[in-house]
Parts: C-alpha cells; structure tokens; sequence
C-alpha cells in the first residue's frame, strides 16, 4: 500500500478504524469521513502514529443527508488527484423509523444511499488512477432483509432488523451493477461480510434493540480486529486484484442469498437509487 490513498467511510471506530489504521502501517494515505470532530482529531493522531511520513485528511460530515454526501464527494474529488482505494463502510441501525430532511428513511439514506453517492461521485478520480478498488462493507444480515420498491422508505411497515437487512442486501446487488458497469475501466468492486464484531455499532438504541445486540455482543461476536481483516483483504491482497463483483467472508468468496444474486433488482435498484441522488 505504499504511496496509495485510501478514502474510508466509518473510520473513527470499530473494524473502520483499524482496517484504516492497518492500512496506514502498510503505508497507505488514510482520507477519511467523520461527524465527530473530536472523534476525527483522534484518528488523525492514531494515524501519524501509524503513517507519519504522510499527510493524512478528515472531511467532516453527515453521510445520512444527500446534500451533505454530495459536497464531501466532492471535496475529496476536488483536492485528491488519485484514489487507489475507496472503503464505503459507514453504517448504523435504527430502533425506530427515522427520516432524513430529504424524506428518506435513515437506514437505507444511511448503509445504501451513502455508498451509492459517495462511489458515484469518486467515480472519475478511481477510473484514473490504475487498479483503484472499491470495497463496501455489507453483511450476512441481508438473509433478513427484503426489497420491496413499493416501500423503500418502510412507511407501510418499519422492523428495524428488517431495514437494517434490507440495506445490507442493497449494498450487495449495489456491487453486483456497480461492477458490471465497470467492466473494461481497471476498476474493481466487492463487498463482504465482516462477521458480528463487538463494536459501537447499535449503541445508539435504547430498549429491546439496545438490549439484544448488547447481549449478542457479550455471547457470540468477534473482535474488530478479526472483523477488519476481510476489509483489508480486499483492499490490499494482490490475489483479488482482477476480482470484481464478489461477496466475500473471512477472505474467501461466499455465496450470497438468491434475492442478492438478482441482476434486474441490481439494474432497478440502481435506476431509482440515481433518481433520489440525481447522481449516477
């Protein structure tokens, strides 16, 4: 990873901090998005320590608003000449249904929407720079997730796991189109599932939902160090170079359910998903 930029989303904690930071030892330039500002002033000294022969970035920001997704994209377009990687990794899971100022349900403006918006507007920078990855963290919660694009936004019904799932599966059929549309440009996509890592993920829920993954976190979930390897996988190992448009576990292909296999949901997906951004 040496003199490669890396631009990542969810890199102030969990497996988005230590696959930047991992990947910063390797040598690599961390540009990174963060809403916290104190939490960003500690990854950039967690990243000097890791890289100081760089000049690593932090673009500030909310990633669940369309206008603000639209002018971080393009603040990291307008001063990076290069992206070799882009790690589209933020995400969260709501208790209640929420909705953005631009009427979208929080979850899927959050996991899908960011994802889809921050790729398409980097998308010039990473076809211009030779072998750029893109790489989307998903999750084998996508088994639980169903895509009706009669109600995208869960207005008839809301069932936070179920949102949640539903926005894992589009980050999956996300991948498969966005990788067939790069066919022939040098640029790879893949995305994967990380595992059930103990991090600070669904912490911001209360009641019931706070409560389970709580316990779910203390019984059966792995460390983030453990659940950023396939991040870094797929982001660096020279063996997936040339892979494009895989889902991929513990840095081995995996097979993904057959709604996330579906190419006209991929194409539909993708048609509405520009629509809502006007990117794409």
């Amino acid at each position: 990873m040496q003199g490669k930029t890396v631009v990542i989303t969810g890199a102030t904690s969990g497996i988005g901090e230590i696959a930047a930071i991992d990947l910063a030892k390797r040598g690599a330039r961390i540009v990174f998005v963060a809403r916290n500002p104190l939490r960003a002033d500690a990854m950039m000294t967690q990243l000097s320590i890791a890289n100081s022969g760089v000049k690593h970035a932090a673009h500030l920001g909310d990633l669940s608003r369309l206008s603000e997704m639209k002018r971080i994209a393009g603040e990291i377009a307008a001063s990076e000449s290069k992206i070799d990687v882009l790690i589209n990794n933020a995400g969260a899971v709501f208790g209640v249904r929420e909705t953005t100022p631009d009427g979208l349900e929080m979850t899927f403006a959050t996991n899908h929407m960011a994802y889809f918006v921050v790729t398409n507007v980097l998308l010039d920078r990473l076809k211009a720079t030779p072998g750029s990855r893109i790489v989307s963290t998903a999750s084998d919660a996508h088994k639980s997730g169903k895509l009706n694009f009669d109600d995208l936004q869960s207005e008839k019904s809301y069932s936070s796991f179920r949102a949640y799932g539903t926005s894992k599966l589009c980050n999956i059929l996300f991948t498969r189109e966005l990788a067939r549309r790069l066919t022939g440009t040098g640029v790879t996509a893949n995305c994967l599932h990380p595992g059930f890592v103990a991090t600070q993920f669904g912490d911001n829920n209360d009641g019931l939902m706070g409560f389970v993954i709580g316990i779910a976190k203390k019984a059966v979930a792995i460390t983030p160090e453990n659940g950023a390897k396939t991040i870094t996988y797929l982001a660096a190992s020279p063996e997936v170079a040339a892979k494009s448009g895989g889902y991929y576990f513990k840095n081995a292909p995996a097979t993904p359910t057959a709604a996330a296999q579906n190419d006209a949901d991929a194409k539909r997906l993708w048609d509405v998903s520009a629509k809502i951004a006007g990117v794409g």
